[in-house]
């Protein structure tokens, strides 16, 4: 077997991995007696955090960690962190989540994006700003102590679920904290959020973030 077929054969094995039910493994083994491990999770937006907050909850308690500095512009960043604080508001989740702002710099996202300006949306520069956020969110949880970190990120049917995940457990070998894999979009993760924010009237956004991504 060459070169080749052998990567196409691990991608081919790779894609048919699910994660959420290997989450689901995870938890039975982790959570119990009562045990309420923390995660410190990355939020990409208050819509996507809406359905993995309702879900993680039953079983960690959370630290939420917004860290985005791809968001473009100023003004839209602050509305997403409001949009962020009404889903932790409205949805009650009392002491169980606790919000940590990360912060807005810029300068971060386009040093990380650096030649890749004219990439599609989805491809190499996409996947750099997803790099960064990950990184950053293990190192928050390494800060922290917190037991596992995780993104929301995979509750999007536009982004790379793959990806993220090998990305994540990539990571976790640099930080020495647990990542928490996922596939939150699985079992209508998708769906639910978006009757969340409609049952909440939380405010959501037509554009993924970047100033890339807003001009297409």
């Amino acid at each position: 077997m060459n070169k080749n077929t052998q990567k196409a054969v691990k991608q081919k094995m790779e894609n048919k991995i699910n994660y959420q039910r290997e989450l689901e493994k995870l938890i039975a083994n982790t959570c119990t007696d009562g045990k309420r491990p923390v995660v410190l999770l990355h939020s990409c937006c208050g819509p996507c955090s809406s359905y993995v907050l309702e879900y993680l909850t039953q079983y960690f308690d959370i630290l939420l960690y917004f860290y985005n500095p791809n968001i473009h512009p100023e003004s839209e960043y602050l509305k997403r962190l409001d949009a962020q604080k009404k889903v932790i508001e409205k949805m009650n989740f009392g002491s169980t989540v606790r919000l940590i702002e990360g912060e807005y710099l810029p300068d971060e996202f386009f040093s990380a994006v650096k030649g890749l300006e004219n990439e599609p949306e989805g491809g190499k520069r996409c996947e750099k700003c997803i790099d960064l956020r990950i990184k950053k969110a293990a190192d928050a949880a390494k800060k922290y102590n917190a037991d596992f970190f995780a993104t929301t990120l995979t509750v999007s049917p536009h982004k790379n679920a793959l990806y993220i995940n090998k990305t994540g457990l990539e990571t976790e070998k640099q930080c020495g904290v647990s990542y928490l894999i996922s596939d939150f979009k699985k079992k209508n993760g998708y769906k639910r959020s978006i009757e969340l924010c409609r049952e909440y009237d939380i405010y959501r956004q037509n554009y993924c973030g970047c100033v890339f991504s807003f001009r297409e």
